[in-house]
C-alpha cells in the first residue's frame, strides 16, 4: 500500500469522536476523573492491540503506557502527552465537557492543551494497525500525570526505566517542530524601604515607587549568557504578583504612611546555556541598579522553585536530528510546504515534558502538537483540519522511523 493509500484510511469520523470522548472526562489534575481518563486510555489501546498497563505516580496517581511491539530491526518511537487539563474559567459559551464538533472546530477544556495531541498519536497507531501495517521498530503511547505539577509523571516513567530511541512530545505547536524551549525559574523579589507620613514623604524611601520603576525594567529585560540570536528569544522575566504595605506583615489598615516593604513574585524562561544562578545574577544586577536610584532601598533576591518536586528543564534537539528530520518530511508530505521548525513562540516558553525526556531519559525528541491558537482561553478549542493532519503526520513519522 502507497502512503497516500494509508493515509486515505484514515477514519476522520472515528478520530473526531475519539477526541470528544477523551474532552469528555473531567481530568483535573489530582482528582478521580484524571485517573478515570487514564484507566479509558489503557482499555483503549488495549482494545487495538496494544500491551497496555497503569503505572504509579507519587500522590497515588497513575500514567497509562501502551506498546506496540515490532518485528525487530526497527527505530523505537516514544510518544507522550499529559491528559491532566486546567480549570474551566469563566466566559464559556459551550460546554467545557461537551466535546462540542462543528463545521470548524472541536472545542473543549484541554482540547487543545492537550488531548487533541494525545488522541492524534492513538488514531495513527490505530490507523497503522488496521491497515495491517507491520513495523520494525516498538511504538511506545504514553498518557501522563502531573505536568501541570512540574511534570511528575512523566518523571516517574523516567525513573522506572522506559525508554525509547527517539520520542514525539504533543504539546500544542499548532503543528510546527519546536527545537528548543525554556526552562523556568520562578523568584521572589523584597524591597525594603523606610517609612515615613505622607507629610514627611520626601525623607521616606518608598517601597511602591520602587517597585513601579523596577517592573517595567524586568519586563525588557535580556538575560545574559544566550548561545545565540535564536536562543534568546525564548529569553523572559516576568512579574505576576505584587503586594506593598506597611511591614513584612503588609499591614493594609494606614494608608497615610509611605509603604516600606514590597513583595513582587514572577518567572523567567532561560533557554538552554543558561542557568538558574545566572540569571539570579542577572536579577540582582538590576536590583542593585534600583537600589543606586533609590538611596536607603535594600533588594533582595530569591529563587522560588518548589525543592524537592520536578521542575521542568530546558530542551533543545538538533534541527539535523532524524526525529526532526522524518517530522519535517512527514508534514512536507502532508501540507505540501515546508514545517516552521526552531524556537517557535509562544510554546518555547512554555514548560513540556520533553525536557524530562531529554534530560532524565536520555533521549532525542520533538515537541510537535496541533492545537496552541486557542489554546488555555474560554472556548478552548483545535482546527479540526489541524488536528486530522496531526494524525497524519504522526502515521508518517512512525513509518519514517520504526521502519
Amino acid at each position: 500500500m502507497d502512503r497516500q493509500a494509508l493515509l486515505a484510511r484514515l477514519d476522520t469520523d472515528a478520530a473526531l469522536a475519539f477526541l470528544a470522548r477523551m474532552v469528555q472526562h473531567k481530568s483535573y489534575s489530582q482528582t478521580d476523573g484524571e485517573r478515570a481518563l487514564a484507566a479509558f486510555m489503557k482499555d483503549a489501546m488495549a482494545g487495538i492491540g496494544l500491551e497496555a498497563e497503569l503505572t504509579p505516580v507519587p500522590g497515588e496517581r497513575v500514567n497509562a503506557v501502551g506498546r506496540l511491539r515490532g518485528t525487530g530491526g526497527g527505530k523505537s518511537l516514544l510518544f507522550n502527552g499529559h491528559i491532566d487539563t486546567n480549570p474551566v474559567t469563566e466566559g464559556w459559551t459551550v460546554d467545557p465537557w461537551g466535546g462540542k464538533i462543528d463545521d470548524r472546530f472541536i472545542y473543549g477544556i484541554g482540547c487543545s492543551n492537550m488531548k487533541a495531541g494525545d488522541a492524534a498519536y492513538f488514531c495513527a497507531v490505530k490507523t497503522l494497525i488496521e491497515a495491517g501495517v507491520k513495523l520494525r521498530g516498538d511504538v511506545i503511547l504514553t498518557y501522563v500525570v502531573g505536568e501541570l505539577q512540574g511534570g511528575i509523571g512523566t518523571f516517574a516513567l523516567m525513573e522506572q526505566g522506559l525508554r525509547a530511541d527517539y520520542f514525539v512530545n504533543s504539546e500544542p505547536t499548532d503543528l510546527q517542530a519546536m527545537t528548543m524551549h525554556a526552562a523556568a525559574l520562578s523568584f521572589v523579589i523584597e524591597l525594603v524601604g523606610d517609612t515615613r507620613h505622607l507629610s514627611k514623604r520626601e525623607e521616606a524611601v518608598d517601597a511602591i515607587l520602587a517597585a513601579c520603576d523596577l517592573i517595567p525594567r524586568m519586563t525588557a529585560m535580556k538575560l545574559s549568557g544566550a548561545r545565540s540570536p535564536e536562543h534568546e528569544t525564548i529569553n523572559r522575566v516576568h512579574v505576576g504578583v505584587v503586594h506593598g504595605a506597611l511591614g513584612k506583615d503588609l499591614h493594609e489598615w494606614r494608608p497615610p504612611q509611605v509603604a516600606d516593604f514590597v513583595r513582587l513574585k514572577g518567572s523567567a524562561r532561560y533557554a538552554t546555556g543558561q542557568t538558574e544562578d545566572g540569571v539570579l545574577a542577572d536579577l540582582r544586577c538590576e536590583l542593585d541598579a534600583l537600589e543606586a536610584r533609590f538611596p536607603g532601598l535594600k533588594a533582595t533576591v530569591l529563587s522560588d522553585n518548589q525543592r524537592g518536586t520536578p521542575t521542568m528543564p530546558t530542551f533543545e534537539v538538533a534541527k539535523t536530528s532524524p526525529i526532526v528530520q522524518a517530522i519535517n518530511k512527514a508534514y512536507r508530505e502532508v501540507r505540501g510546504t515546508e514545517q516552521p521548525t526552531g524556537a517557535i513562540t509562544p510554546p518555547g516558553f512554555y514548560g513540556t515534558d520533553a525536557g524530562h525526556l531529554l534530560h532524565s531519559g536520555g533521549m532525542e525528541g520533538i515537541v510537535c502538537g496541533p492545537g496552541g491558537r486557542y489554546n488555555t482561553m474560554p472556548d478552548e478549542r483545535v482546527d479540526i483540519e489541524d488536528y486530522l493532519d496531526m494524525i497524519r503526520v504522526y502515521m508518517l513519522t512512525i513509518l519514517e522511523v520504526c521502519g
